[in-house]
């Protein structure tokens, strides 16, 4: 009879340690699954990254006054900055205009902006003429400048004097109204986030 009884409770015993484990198991897997899902997932990139701005953030740090520019004409404004190559030709007088467009189609947010171009050389009379008309606001390029800015590029930089986008001038052309909406998609968010300038 005891061996009966015995036996009957070294079952329930060995059941009761099967769902013991099961449930240790599932509590582990419970756990471990959703970590090992996630390092799965960034590592294998399959989600799509954070990263919503279309120019290239910084990594150094860039400020006016590093780049030599006085920032007392242009305190407290958010600026866009095109590095124009030494000699202005067509691609360089389309790049401003396409960049210039790019400026007034921030539409109600045009006041706290300015538009910037850096020249390295002196511009021919028709240049300065066709910038004239715009809202440029015309900067000859310092020394500390060339060392710091590498090739043409706009750079967007806060009302704080800090230089911390850029964005790489397409060589074709036909790219330049896509670049210009680049830039203003990243001047729209930063302007409607921002509560300074």
């Amino acid at each position: 009879m005891s061996t009966v009884q015995d036996k009957v409770s070294s079952v329930h015993d060995v059941n009761i340690q099967k769902k013991n484990r099961r449930g240790f198991m599932l509590m582990i897997a419970i756990f471990v699954l959703p970590i090992i899902l996630a390092k799965l997932a960034l590592d294998g990139e399959w989600l799509a990254t954070g990263v919503t701005n279309k120019g290239t953030l910084l990594s150094d740090e860039l400020t006016l006054e590093k780049l030599g520019i006085n920032n007392s004409d242009l305190a407290e404004q958010w600026l866009i900055i095109y590095n124009l190559p030494s000699n202005c030709a067509v691609g360089c007088q389309k790049t401003l205009e396409a960049v210039h467009n790019t400026y007034v189609a921030l539409g109600k947010d045009m006041p706290r902006v300015t538009p910037v171009a850096l020249y390295q050389s002196e511009l021919s009379s028709a240049q300065y003429q066709q910038v004239s008309k715009s809202q440029w606001h015309l900067l000859a390029t310092t020394a500390k400048a060339k060392e710091q800015i590498e090739g043409a590029q706009v750079l967007i930089v806060d009302p704080l004097g800090n230089v911390f986008m850029s964005h790489a001038v397409p060589s074709e052309i036909e790219k330049l109204p896509q670049f210009g909406k680049q830039i203003l998609a990243d001047m729209k968010k930063l302007l409607k986030y921002s509560k300074v300038g």
